[in-house]
């Protein structure tokens, strides 16, 4: 029986859906903020934090493959292994955050901001320094 078994998934066609998923990672790859509903940030989110891992943890050549073979943009890919590789490279998950943004006007969708967190704060920096 199938009871609890569930995953992430967006209800489109499964092309609609993938080419949607390809452009969201991509552009929180390249602006590393994006705003967009609430289902569809739950569902890019770890695939976000996958693809930073296999940079992080593949050899060069198999990560580029692996990574473009999900992102639509050449510079997502430099930007992945140049850039994000080595700002969390003493991070060990958690390289995105969900932020609620309140409901959009036309339809009541809840809105979120995915985005990339930065490497230099970690999860106490809220708190005074005594």
């Amino acid at each position: 029986m199938r009871h609890r078994i569930s995953r992430l998934r967006l209800r489109h066609k499964p092309a609609h859906s993938r080419s949607l998923l390809r452009n969201l990672i991509t552009s929180v790859l390249l602006y590393e903020s994006v705003r967009t509903t609430k289902k569809r940030a739950e569902v890019a989110q770890p695939l976000v934090e996958r693809i930073i891992t296999v940079a992080k943890n593949k050899d060069p050549r198999g990560a580029i493959r692996s990574i473009n073979a999900v992102v639509t943009h050449v510079n997502a890919c430099k930007k992945v292994m140049e850039v994000l590789k080595e700002r969390y490279a003493k991070r060990s998950s958690g390289y995105t955050r969900i932020v609620p943004l309140g409901l959009r006007h036309g339809d009541g969708a809840k809105m979120v901001e995915l985005s990339l967190v930065d490497s230099k704060t970690d999860g106490n920096s809220s708190l005074p320094k005594s």
